[in-house]
């Protein structure tokens, strides 16, 4: 564990502080370092899922490319493994290709 810089008034502080004791400014860090968080944006998989879900897009987004070309080819499984996506990824239950939940941050 080591120390870091606050991203409101430049005091050092732990890397695992949520938020600056000094300023009190929050410190997004240690969320973004989580290992069962994937990189990818909730708000861009949510909206391709649903606009485009029926075709894999969302899943093409996330690295699924296998499950992609599956649900491309059977129209998402005529609407209803697009739809179950669609629940999964609104819950924060959708996962990447790496096992990691695609969640809102």
């Amino acid at each position: 564990m080591g120390m870091v810089y606050c991203r409101g008034c430049a005091k050092e502080i732990h890397e695992t502080a949520p938020t600056c004791p000094q300023c009190g400014a929050p410190q997004f860090a240690a969320a973004a370092h989580n290992p069962n968080r994937s990189d990818k944006d909730f708000a861009v998989t949510l909206l391709l899922c649903f606009f485009v879900g029926f075709l894999g897009v969302h899943r093409f987004y996330v690295g699924k490319i296998g499950t992609g070309l599956l649900q491309l080819f059977t129209f998402g499984g005529l609407g209803i493994w697009a739809f179950i996506d669609f629940i999964l990824v609104a819950l924060g239950h959708f996962t990447d290709s790496d096992g990691r939940e695609v969640t809102y941050r």
